[in-house]
Order: structure tokens, then C-alpha cells, then sequence
């Protein structure tokens, strides 16, 4: 078994005042998860302005959107870790600094390429305060009001998830999207102000066994997860550009060129993905087995919860990430939408999260964490078979509002809980690498439903493209490269075809085939989201643990040994 090293116990508070500081800090905690967040969805509304400033293809567009959380996830379990020896408020004022200043180049990026770059930096920052946020929350709360804690921690994941795309959309509206990501540099100081003042800080021993796991970081699991998150990613989204199998152009790295008369590229990046996460499990085992530090510790996945838990996260940012990238550009292609209209359209998901993620924490204790969880498993399945199979090219964000609230509902009850349920029967000293790796899943699970969801949407749109056309008197020249088109800015140019009577064939054909991309990327989403309520009706009550020991001061280092396991009440 891989060694590891106790986590300090959790404060318990002595008088009413440290209880008070509990949630102050609590209330800076949320607001750090709120913004990285807001930036995971935010670009989704921006990405028709985006896209038209810049002069993105769909393959650029959705490289800005899953970069941001590839990196956050290949990060996550690393700085999960560094958080526990070093201290998670250093880590996540550390975090918020850089994703400030990621944000900073952001907004004055002046190419494709540097706005990618400055979405992969944000990531950097984003994977610094996330497992510190987690991890603290884990550490400070106990029974009921863990509940409660990570009932407000869900609830603002899944409501600004939502949210995010709305105070772009007002934003951009307002002054351009560059100052969606401008906004940033205030909230970063003022979190930073924050943390300082009112965020506890918790760590593991600093003794000689955390110096030790200090020079025995698992630098190759780091760099197999990478590499292979970043394979499988960067396959599914060029999949759509260099083909599948047969090679559809001539693909070039460092000035050499891809062998002509064989297949594409894109099998051999996904195989190499996979071969490259194999070996990360393998050196993970061989680790593991002689006693050393490990990235990923395989046994926690031996906890039913866990597993599942985490199975079912990655599933449902999946369907989240997926479906918020589809929306916009289909609302903007068939309606010409502003962002703020939009961000309207969106509202009521924001909405839904909101209202059921405050209410799941109570829910919870009367029913049991594990069954909310499927309550909202089943209203997000539901919700996206509807847009699935009601979308049309006359279909207006007002006709989408019932099911974007119903969906909403069903997220804010499953991310209010999902976390909780996961990491209830996580012993503590293992806390801070569980709550890394469930955060990655969620992150793997976005980067690999923009990419997935993204290309289902990209190639049913330039199939469905090709397809209404075939049957009208353009010339078949015409044809190719207007359905091209249509495909390589990601139903953009839907709203240039509008502009002239001489082309509306083609802006009626552009409108159809929208719908039928939407309706496809919608209904993908709908079976994924399925498979994470499979793995959810699979989740348990946890077992009530010990209680916990007397009160000690968080930042305090323990003398090695077992750490005393927070108590979750029955139902979690």
C-alpha cells in the first residue's frame, strides 16, 4: 500500500466565534470556486464573438474552451497534493494570483493562439484552488454541517456553472468579450485580501515523512497523466480536421509532414493516450507496492463510493460542458442571438442550480445523500432527451427555458451531493489526494465532453449541411464549400448567410442543419448522462464514523499515525 501521511484533524469550534471565522472562510471559499467556475463555461456565450475577433475555425473555438480544463485536470491530483504538505491556503493564494494574471493575458490576447495559451495558464490557477477549496471544507466540517458546507460548495459549482454564461453574455454585450475575462483582476485581489484575513489554514505533518514524500513526488505519474489526458483530448477534437482514419489533409509537426497514403494521425494520438494513462497504472502499482508516494492511489477506487462517485461526475460534466457549448452557437446561427439574449436563454438552468443545491444539503440528512444524487441524476436525463427531441430551426431560448430549468434542477440537486457521498468514507489521511482526484474527474469529464459533444456537433453539421443541399440547383462547387464553411466556424456562418435574399437557400439549409447538429449533440449528452445515473443508483448510505477527537488548531502539525475520521451522519 503507498504511504500516507496523516492529515491534521479538523477543527472543531470552541467557542461561537470560531465557528463564525468557520464560515467567513467558507464564504471565501465559495467565491474562489465561484470564479474558476464562471471561466469554465463563460467562454461558451463569448465564443461566437470570440470566433468572428479573432477568426477562429470550430477546431480553435473548441481548443479555448476544453484547454482550460484539460489542464485544470492533469494538475489537479498534483497540486492536491502539494496543497497537503505545504498548506492549502498558501496553495490557493498561490492559485489565485496566477489565474489572475492568466485572466489579465486573456484579455488582451490578440490571436488565436494567445488567447489558448492564456486559457491552458488559467488552468494552471484553477488546479491550484480547487483541490485547496475541497480539501479545506473537508477538513474543517464535520457532521451535519459537512452536509451543509458541501451542499453550498455543489450548489455554487452546478449555479455558477450556469451563471457563468449569463454574466458573460451581460458583459460582452456591454463592452466586448474581452472584458469578460478583464473583470477577473479585481475579484482576484479582493479574494486574495480575503484568504488572507478570514481562510484557515490546514496541512498535513511536516515532519520527516512529509519532507520525505516532498523529494519522492511522483514526477512520471504527473507527466503520464498529462500527456495521456492531453492525447485523448487533443484526438477527439482533431478528429473532425485530419479525419478519423483516412487522412483528410496533410498534417505537419516541427516541419515534419505525416506519411502520405497511410491513416490519419488522430488513431495514433488516441492510442498513444491510451497507452500513455495504461502506463500511468502501472507505475502507479509499482509504486504503490514499494511503499513510495503515489499520484494516484488505486486503492481508493476500492471504496464503492468513490468509485462510483467519481464515475458518475466525470459523466455529468460531460453532458454540462457538452451541452453549453452546443447551445450558444446554435441560438446565435439560427437567430442571430446577442450574448445577453443568450445568457437569457441560459437563466433558468443558473436558476434551477440555485434553488435545489441550497435545499439538497437538508435533503440530504432526511434521505440520504446517495438518493438525491439519483433524483437529480433522473431530472438531468430527462431534461436533455426533451431538448433532444422538441429542437427545431424555429426553436427560440424561450422554447429551451422549461427543459434549461428542469435540467438545472437535477444539477443543482447532483453536484450539491455527489462530492459528499464521494468522499464520506475517504479516510482523512487520504483526504486531500481523494478530493484531487474527484475534482480531476469532473475536469477530465468537461475537457472530454467539449471535445466530444463538439465534434458530434461539428461533423452532424457539415453531414447535415451536405445533405439539404444536395437537393437544390447549386452547383456542386458551391455546395462543398458553403456546407465547409458552415462546419469550420461552428455554425456562425449561418448569420452571413442571412444577410443577403440572393442566399437564403443556403441560410434556410444552414438553419436546419443546426437543428439537426443541436439535436444530435443534445441526445449524445442524454446517453452519457444516463451511464453517470447507472453508476449513481449503484452509490450507498456511507457508515457512521468514530467521532472525531478533541479540538486541535488546523495549521498544528500531528504526530504521524492514524488521523481521527470526521463524523458524516448516517444518511451522507
Amino acid at each position: 500500500m503507498p504511504e500516507t501521511l496523516s492529515m491534521t484533524p479538523p477543527d472543531a469550534p470552541a467557542a461561537p466565534s470560531s465557528g463564525r471565522r468557520r464560515w467567513l472562510g467558507m464564504v471565501v471559499i465559495s467565491l474562489g470556486v465561484s470564479l474558476i467556475v464562471v471561466d469554465a463555461t463563460i467562454v461558451g456565450v463569448l465564443l461566437p464573438q470570440i470566433i468572428g475577433g479573432l477568426d477562429l475555425t470550430s477546431t480553435g473555438a473548441e481548443w479555448v474552451t476544453s484547454v482550460y480544463a484539460l489542464v485544470f485536470a492533469a494538475l489537479l491530483i498534483p497540486f492536491g497534493r502539494a496543497g497537503d504538505l505545504f498548506g492549502r491556503r498558501r496553495l490557493f493564494l498561490l492559485g489565485v494570483v496566477v489565474f489572475t494574471l492568466a485572466s489579465g493575458c486573456a484579455a488582451f490576447s490578440g490571436s488565436g493562439s494567445a488567447l489558448i495559451g492564456s486559457r491552458a495558464l488559467q488552468g494552471v490557477g484553477a488546479s491550484m484552488i480547487m483541490p485547496a477549496t475541497l480539501s479545506t471544507v473537508n477538513a474543517l466540517f464535520t457532521g451535519r454541517d459537512r452536509a451543509v458546507a458541501f451542499g453550498i460548495w455543489g450548489s455554487l459549482i452546478s449555479g455558477m456553472a450556469a451563471l457563468g454564461p449569463l454574466i458573460g453574455g451581460a458583459v460582452a454585450t456591454g463592452s466586448g468579450w474581452r472584458w469578460a475575462f478583464g473583470i477577473n483582476l479585481p475579484l482576484g485581489a479582493a479574494l486574495v485580501i480575503g484568504a488572507l484575513a478570514l481562510m484557515p489554514e490546514t496541512r498535513e505533518d511536516r515532519g520527516p515523512r512529509a519532507r520525505r514524500a516532498v523529494r519522492e513526488i511522483d514526477w512520471t505519474g504527473s507527466a503520464l497523466s498529462a500527456l495521456g489526458l492531453g492525447a485523448l483530448v487533443c484526438g477527439l477534437i482533431e478528429g473532425q480536421t485530419y479525419g478519423w482514419w483516412a487522412p483528410t489533409r496533410q498534417f505537419s509537426l516541427a516541419g515534419l509532414d505525416w506519411p502520405s497514403g497511410g491513416p490519419s494521425p488522430v488513431p495514433v494520438v488516441l492510442a498513444v493516450g491510451v497507452l500513455l494513462l495504461a502506463g500511468l497504472i502501472a507505475v502507479e502499482r509499482a509504486r504503490a507496492a514499494a511503499g513510495r508516494p503515489v499520484l494516484l492511489d488505486l486503492t481508493l477506487f476500492r471504496i464503492p463510493n468513490f468509485r462510483h462517485g467519481n464515475l458518475a461526475s466525470s459523466l455529468i460534466n460531460v453532458g454540462e460542458l457538452g451541452l453549453l457549448f452546443v447551445l450558444p452557437l446554435f441560438l446565435l446561427g439560427v437567430h442571430g442571438t446577442s450574448p445577453l439574449q443568450i445568457s437569457v436563454a441560459i437563466l433558468p438552468l443558473a436558476i434551477g442550480a440555485f434553488l435545489t443545491g441550497g435545499y439538497a444539503g437538508r435533503l440530504a440528512n432526511k434521505r440520504g445523500a446517495h438518493r438525491v444524487v439519483q433524483i437529480g441524476m433522473v431530472l438531468e436525463v430527462a431534461a436533455v432527451v426533451a431538448i433532444g427531441l422538441t429542437i427545431t430551426a424555429t426553436t427560440t431560448g424561450f422554447g429551451l427555458a422549461p427543459w434549461m430549468l428542469l435540467y438545472g434542477l437535477g444539477l443543482g440537486l447532483t453536484s450539491a451531493q455527489l462530492t459528499n457521498v464521494s468522499l464520506a468514507d475517504v479516510p482523512p489521511a487520504q483526504a486531500g489526494q481523494a478530493s484531487g482526484t474527484q475534482s480531476t474527474a469532473r475536469q477530465v469529464g468537461a475537457a472530454l465532453g467539449i471535445a466530444l459533444i463538439g465534434t458530434v456537433f461539428a461533423t452532424g453539421l457539415g453531414h447535415a449541411m451536405t445533405d439539404r443541399l444536395a437537393g437544390t440547383a447549386l452547383p456542386p462547387a458551391r455546395q462543398a464549400a458553403v456546407a465547409h464553411e458552415l462546419r469550420e466556424s461552428a455554425g456562425t456562418y449561418g448569420r452571413e448567410l442571412h444577410r443577403s435574399p440572393a442566399t437564403a437557400v443556403e441560410a434556410r439549409a444552414a438553419d436546419e442543419s443546426l437543428a439537426v447538429a443541436t439535436r444530435r449533440g443534445a441526445l449524445t449528452t442524454a446517453a452519457i448522462l444516463a451511464l453517470g445515473l447507472a453508476m449513481s443508483l449503484r452509490l450507498r448510505p456511507s457508515a457512521p464514523a468514530p467521532a472525531p477527537a478533541a479540538t486541535r488548531e488546523p495549521t498544528r502539525a500531528s504526530a504521524p499515525g492514524p488521523a481521527p475520521t470526521p463524523t458524516p451522519t448516517p444518511d451522507q
